[in-house]
């Protein structure tokens, strides 16, 4: 069956592959590859330190999400030879001083509380961890389940998954190879008589598809006709984000980099996190911003230096490699938008996905694939259910919570 694919964040890509391994011919529609959110995205693995106040309703489809990454990521292994970025690298919280130590220990408590794995570390134990932590930080706690990947890695093997031939023997239902159309789509129409539906592209060419997949971030606004029916509540949620390189200088013999976990921290009672790729880079992120500028934050970019040289000294003396800035699609409680549109069963949004994109993405090609395949949903279990009454798109805010116990 066919199934069109529009939009090519990492969400997307894994969405296309999930719907390509069940048998389904992809053509994915898209001006650029995983060039918008999913571009400045660190890819923290996070279910656990990226826990908030207030978003209770969140946790269930992080811890479920983060679960499902190491068998999609071998499905990806076997089709390809190409790197995910997949570090199993652990995650450290950090406390820079006694306010914010309360601060983040409050946040532990919670954390703690849904029976979360997040332990003390003493001023002896971090420090063996991470030598190259500033001497001042007041408290640490270890959450060694929360790892990484490189989305830009990600993207890239997904999409040559996608579009490769594949070993029939251990892929004996996959469709044939992706399409891919370089353009942006303007507007869905239909369904027509026989049931099919019409994406418009952006030079006026009209495409038919049996299924669609809408999957274009912010840009589902701009998409006219079927979205236009049934509009979502997003909203752009700026965020500025640095890469940086370790020079070899700063490098004792035999270190590969000067941080070996993640580490996400209050510093000033603002957050920072650093992240370590094992080629020697290092991402610092994120700010959050709704001030409408497009544009780099001046004083985002130099909190973020200010921040992580509190934490990291050894950060001043890196190599700036990059700066960007994206547009994360936002939604009125934080949970992503995933269902059919209504009065067309057979076009499926899933947007919204805000800072957790890179971690929601293999719980939200599986769902998104189900809901398009004829049988996919009568197999789904009743947690599977659950979430996507919390994810529809036509869902109340103030609908009953989920519970860890109930996935």
């Amino acid at each position: 069956m066919g199934v069109t694919v529009v939009g090519a964040g990492v969400v997307g890509l894994l969405s296309a592959w999930q719907l390509r391994r069940e048998g389904h011919a992809v053509t994915l529609i898209a001006p650029e590859i995983a060039r918008d959110a999913s571009y400045a995205a660190a890819g923290m693995l996070a279910p656990i330190s990226e826990v908030q106040y207030g978003q209770d309703r969140l946790y269930p489809l992080m811890t479920a999400a983060r679960a499902e990454y190491p068998a999609f990521l071998a499905t990806l292994a076997a089709a390809v030879d190409a790197p995910t970025g997949w570090r199993e690298n652990g995650t450290i919280l950090l406390a820079a001083d006694r306010s914010d130590r309360d601060a983040v220990a409050d946040l532990v408590a919670v954390q703690q509380a849904h029976g979360m794995a997040v332990e003390p570390l003493t001023s002896g134990q971090l420090r063996r961890r991470e030598p190259a932590l500033a001497p001042g930080i007041s408290k640490g706690w270890d959450v060694p389940s929360d790892h990484q990947v490189d989305p830009r890695m990600l993207a890239s093997c997904a999409l040559a998954a996608l579009e490769s031939p594949l070993d029939p023997a251990r892929f004996p239902d996959a469709g044939p190879p992706a399409r891919r159309v370089e353009a942006r789509v303007t507007a869905v129409g239909g369904p027509d008589a026989e049931g099919s539906h019409t994406p418009t592209l952006d030079d006026g060419t009209q495409r038919t598809a049996q299924k669609v997949l809408l999957v274009p971030g912010l840009g589902c606004a701009d998409i006219a006709g079927l979205p236009a029916r049934a509009p979502l509540d997003l909203r752009p949620v700026h965020g500025d984000v640095l890469r940086l390189r370790v020079r070899p200088g700063q490098l004792l013999a035999g270190e590969d980099h000067v941080l070996g976990a993640t580490v996400r921290a209050k510093v000033a009672g603002r957050s920072v996190y650093l992240v370590p790729r094992a080629d020697g880079g290092l991402v610092i992120g994120a700010s959050s911003r709704e001030d409408g500028m497009p544009g780099t934050h001046a004083g985002s970019v130099q909190e973020l230096l200010d921040d992580a040289v509190a934490v990291l000294p050894a950060v001043k003396e890196m190599e700036l490699e990059e700066i960007t800035t994206r547009a994360r699609p936002g939604t009125p409680d934080d949970i992503p938008y995933l269902g059919r549109l209504e009065g067309a069963p057979d076009v499926v949004i899933s947007t919204g996905y805000s800072r957790h994109g890179i971690l929601l993405a293999p719980l939200a090609a599986r769902l998104a694939a189900a809901l398009l395949s004829d049988d996919g949903e009568a197999a789904l279990s009743a947690a599977d259910r659950q979430m996507l009454a919390h994810m529809s798109p036509t869902r109340s805010l103030t609908a009953p919570e989920m519970t860890p116990t109930g996935l």
